[in-house]
């Protein structure tokens, strides 16, 4: 099989997907399992290594996916327990009911969780804390998600965060040479999300106004469902509290692997909320919610799988490199980052920074560019990479904001693009990428 054909077929596999889950012809999950068999078996892939290659992703997968499902049963069971209500409570008493107020306190809120540089902590505290004053509210369900996940692509290229690893560890190179001169486009991309909040909320204050919310110092405002009250363990809110202070920081400082210390936390969580037979039924309710996000985890990891088994990834990163004409040589930062857009949303980011990013960056140094400027160049396009289908915590978000995949990519990706552009333009004229 050539590259040519696998390359194309790979570019086609994702757009294909993307057009029949936004226009929701065919469910996410669904989509991702059965377009890329059909490709796959199209092209000539049906011998006894089509099932190992699926059987890879799914493995390569499963930490992410263990991981989520015990996190959602871990703050699930927090909110049985009534831990966020008084949280939510003051929120509600601070924005007064006003739409724009929610949607900024939910812009800073995404800002200071995403420091610990992992996306799927920041959506499951922005959302958990957050997805009842949106709701309470009537506040359009997309905004929430949308304000997480662009607001974790600006925080995402932090040193720790996956991407400029990848670009540090590709290229051997320094961080203070990479990160440092991408801070100025950072806080300018965190001063759009704001904006971004600012316009929605304004919007939606337009639409449906302050809501005068009624205070009485119980927690009717946040939930009157009877069943739901009998749960809450107000007596225990403190000790929930520093369950999970303690479990966010073994998170941030990377104590135990991810999926550990949620399995550890829920754990503790549930043995000090409930009974025996209590902690059976909190597991079967909150795993309703895990499943929905779990499947869509593995459903994408045999996206993944067939992707890297039949070397379409590796096609589709030639034939980018081979878009580049001999004589566009000085201007390789230049077409980095605008190739990074496209690249790090249509491939994953291994496939990029270890398998596009190296070759680029050599050729570049014929014509004396640095690798760190390449490097630089290389992360400007993850303003967009979040809302790919490659990317494993998105689903998560979209379970927790109750959205589906392509409403929130339809709302969010053209943000998306502006933040990559911001930060291409603030490199630009710092002169930190030559044209």
């Amino acid at each position: 099989m050539s590259q040519t054909v696998l390359a194309y077929a790979g570019f086609a596999m994702i757009i294909v997907f993307m057009y029949l889950i936004m226009s929701k012809r065919m469910s996410a999950m669904n989509a991702l399992v059965l377009i890329p068999i059909v490709v796959a078996l199209a092209l000539g892939f049906h011998d006894a290594k089509f099932g190992k290659m699926m059987m890879d992703g799914v493995r390569k997968v499963a930490p992410t996916g263990i991981m989520i499902c015990f996190a959602i049963l871990f703050f699930g069971t927090m909110i049985d327990a009534g831990m966020f209500d008084p949280i939510i409570e003051k929120i509600l008493k601070a924005v007064h009911g006003d739409p724009l107020k929610v949607c900024i306190g939910t812009a800073a809120l995404a800002t200071a969780i995403s420091l610990d540089g992992d996306g799927s902590t920041t959506y499951l505290v922005t959302c958990t804390a957050m997805f009842g004053v949106h709701r309470r509210i009537g506040i359009n369900p997309l905004i929430l998600p949308s304000l997480a996940v662009l607001e974790n692509s600006v925080m995402n290229i932090i040193p720790w965060g996956g991407p400029t690893g990848r670009v540090l560890a590709s290229l051997s190179i320094e961080a203070k040479d990479v990160f440092v001169p991408m801070v100025p486009g950072m806080v300018l991309g965190t001063l759009f999300v704001f904006g971004l909040a600012y316009y929605w909320g304004k919007k939606e204050r337009a639409r449906i106004g302050v809501i005068d919310f009624t205070h009485d110092g119980s927690h009717s405002a946040v939930s009157e469902d009877p069943e739901a009250e009998k749960l809450r363990r107000p007596e225990k809110f403190w000790i929930n509290i520093a369950l999970t202070s303690v479990l966010l920081v073994a998170l941030m400082v990377e104590l135990m692997p991810l999926a550990i210390l949620f399995i550890i936390g829920t754990a503790l969580a549930l043995m000090i909320n409930y009974t025996t037979k209590e902690q059976q039924a909190r597991v079967v309710a909150n795993g309703a919610n895990a499943m929905p996000v779990v499947s869509l985890i593995f459903a994408a990891g045999v996206f993944m799988g067939i992707m890297d088994g039949t070397k379409m990834i590796e096609s589709m990163s030639k034939m980018i490199i081979s878009w580049i004409p001999v004589e566009m040589g000085p201007h390789f930062p230049l077409i980095t980052s605008l190739i990074s857009l496209p690249g790090t949303f249509f491939m994953t980011n291994d496939a990029f920074y270890f398998g596009v990013l190296p070759v680029l960056t050599k050729a570049a140094a014929e014509y004396g560019i640095p690798a760190y400027e390449m490097g630089r160049a290389a992360l400007i396009g993850q303003g967009m990479h979040l809302l790919s289908p490659l990317v494993p915590s998105t689903y998560l978000l979209v379970g927790l904001g109750k959205v589906e995949f392509g409403d929130l990519q339809k709302f969010a990706i053209l943000p998306g693009i502006c933040i990559s552009l911001i930060w291409l333009a603030t490199a630009l004229l710092m002169g930190n990428i030559r044209i």
